[in-house]
């Protein structure tokens, strides 16, 4: 079983707090887009980016300095968003990180596929972004089938806790035999399930530490899941698309834990 996540804008470098286990395994494939990169223009990268000044002058800097196997930070500590937060990696005990380790994948834009100890460097390069290259007309072509195809060799069931700019990269591609639950976290309104962003990545986060906490194996132990005040819906879930409602909504008090 293999979970997948979506990366963060924000990034870090941390080469202190434990090491890293190899390189990313699409580090050819990062390169090339590196080398694209670096052919652009400042105002061009910008524009690519759609951010202010001050990020776009940080991250040109990095582009034209980037070393891809230099002052490397492991993956799951180089990403500060909220989803990481809420999933406190840096708190991770042996047994806890040792499952993490092997059952989560991390999405990039950038690196394709990594695992969660893979060394990585500070970039900005989300999946959407539509960046021409090799002839392919934007990173999902670019990327293709070859992320489904990794997860595929590794795993028959797949956990998508990813956002939909991120999973689109890869189960549209995924073999038929492999079993995929997407899990989404929401509040009802007007009948529907809603989701709202941030809690969504609170969810998503604190839903990968129960599962290194728990030792998740299974799917069906995913709905034992009650995080950040969501708990399963058996009316809104199907078996391939887990439901999680938020019990503040319906005037639960009860705290998320702190990290």
């Amino acid at each position: 079983m293999k979970v997948i996540i979506s990366p963060a804008k924000k990034m870090r470098v941390d080469t202190d707090s434990f090491a890293i286990a190899g390189l990313p395994r699409f580090l050819p494939q990062t390169r090339q887009l590196l080398a694209a990169l670096r052919r652009m223009e400042d105002s061009q990268l910008q524009a690519l980016w759609g951010c202010n000044n001050a990020i776009a002058e940080e991250n040109t800097r990095r582009i034209r300095e980037m070393e891809l196997t230099e002052a490397l930070t492991p993956a799951l500590l180089a990403y500060e968003g909220i989803q990481y937060q809420y999933m406190a990696p840096g708190v991770f005990e042996d047994g806890e990180l040792d499952y993490i380790a092997q059952h989560l994948a991390i999405l990039s834009g950038f690196y394709g596929l990594l695992r969660p100890l893979d060394g990585v460097v500070p970039y900005r390069l989300e999946m959407q972004a539509r960046l021409r290259v090799e002839g392919y007309r934007n990173l999902y072509a670019f990327w293709g089938n070859r992320l489904a195809g990794a997860l595929a060799e590794e795993c028959g069931t797949l956990i998508n806790l990813a956002s939909k700019e991120y999973s689109r990269a890869v189960l549209p591609h995924l073999p038929e035999h492999i079993r995929v639950i997407t899990c989404t976290f929401g509040d009802l309104a007007g009948g529907k399930v809603v989701e709202k962003g941030t809690l969504c990545k609170m969810a998503r986060g604190r839903m990968v530490r129960f599962m290194a906490e728990n030792r998740i194996q299974t799917p069906e132990q995913l709905r034992e899941f009650d995080g950040i005040t969501y708990a399963y819906s058996r009316d809104h879930s199907t078996p391939g698309h887990y439901v999680f409602l938020r019990l503040a909504a319906a005037g639960s008090t009860r705290p998320a834990p702190e990290f």
